[in-house]
């Protein structure tokens, strides 16, 4: 039996890690659970599965992290303030199960450092089936990384065409059911370009050779082509549950998570290259992967404070990107990458970004 924490368990990764757990007593069970802010939901859920250990924001997670004894960490947290439970979780020595892939992307090297050899299991549908697909051959033999994309609500629009999307029509999203923050993020494709960073920084792949394409119907959650002309994809209808599952039990398959496909009856997938014109976000997301330091750090930051005032009604959707664009031109980076440097970076970069957005409105 596997001991879990998860953090972010109010959210929706969390409720979703919970139903796998609820579904498989004899195989996991919860230790500790934080969450940040919904305490009635968190006291509720601790005495479903009677958890004596319990946390409400993040410094009280990541203490949670370090004291209660157990295997897995589900880090479900929201945004960059989840870096410090996942490097408590990595010196802890746990298997650290990530769904905070903000964490990962601001903490880069600092992270990478901490982590033992499989140690980190994104639980992202993209970066599970990834390493799903990478079971079939060595990092030698790996040509490229295909990563799909839904393409969001707003897939196939031109950059005019989405000029008054509202906060309303961008958490409309056509497949997954997400939080405020990672659905703004997924319809303004934000959440590709740090899931492009994620994959370099996880599978260490060069950024060249990871494409992003567009897939509507979320069935082929992502691909590995291999330097014989292979291509390997991992598909299941979209459902978290089953990437969860592997992010607590990895390397094994827990029955009966996720539906199969029927693949009885007729139906069609498609693949469309990504419209960097209408969706910059992406390649941006790219250049500051390449460019690395604080760089990543600074986009997320910014983003996070773009996608705020944009359901605030102080900035439009197409401004978040601008925003995250104008904020990464200004940045120098520091002469080194610690937590005191990427903290101050993170300062600046909200710093920045809301004096920005003040002076657009």
């Amino acid at each position: 039996m596997r001991r879990i924490i998860v953090l972010g368990s109010t959210g929706s990764v969390g409720t979703q890690a919970l139903d796998v757990i609820r579904a498989h007593p004899r195989r996991f069970e919860v230790v500790g659970l934080a969450a940040g802010t919904d305490a009635r939901t968190l006291a509720a859920q601790a005495e479903e599965f009677g958890v004596e250990n319990t946390a409400l924001g993040a410094s009280e997670a990541e203490q949670l992290v370090r004291d209660v004894d157990a295997d897995v960490v589900l880090n479900a947290i929201t945004g960059a303030v989840g870096l410090g439970s996942t490097l408590a979780a990595l010196r802890a020595g746990r298997t650290l199960a990530l769904a905070n892939k903000e964490s990962l992307i601001v903490g880069g090297s600092l992270v990478t450092a901490a982590a033992q050899p499989g140690q980190i299991v994104s639980v992202d549908s993209e970066h599970s089936a990834i390493a799903q697909a990478l079971r079939s051959g060595g990092h030698g033999e790996v040509r490229r990384l295909i990563v799909t994309a839904s393409g969001g609500p707003f897939r196939g629009r031109s950059r005019a065409e989405m000029a008054g999307i509202t906060p309303e029509q961008a958490l409309a999203h056509p497949t997954w059911d997400m939080g405020k923050v990672i659905t703004t993020n997924s319809a303004t494709l934000v959440n590709k370009g740090l899931e492009v960073i994620e994959a370099h920084l996880l599978f260490d792949v060069d950024y060249e050779d990871i494409e992003v394409v567009v897939h509507p119907q979320s069935v082929v959650h992502s691909m590995v082509e291999f330097v014989d002309g292979s291509t390997i994809a991992q598909a299941s209808p979209p459902d978290m549950r089953l990437p969860l599952s592997l992010g607590l039990d990895w390397p094994h398959r827990v029955g009966g998570v996720g539906r199969p496909i029927d693949w009885t009856a007729s139906t069609s997938w498609t693949f469309e290259p990504l419209d960097d014109d209408a969706f910059p976000a992406v390649a941006l997301a790219r250049s500051v992967g390449r460019a690395g330091a604080t760089f990543p750090a600074v986009y997320n930051a910014a983003n996070e404070q773009a996608v705020a005032a944009f359901h605030d009604g102080r900035l439009s959707f197409l401004g978040i990107v601008d925003t995250i664009a104008a904020v990464v031109d200004a940045h120098e980076p520091p002469q080194s990458l610690t937590l005191e440097s990427l903290a101050e970076a993170e300062e600046w970069a909200r710093r920045r970004a809301d004096r920005l957005i003040a002076a657009g409105s």
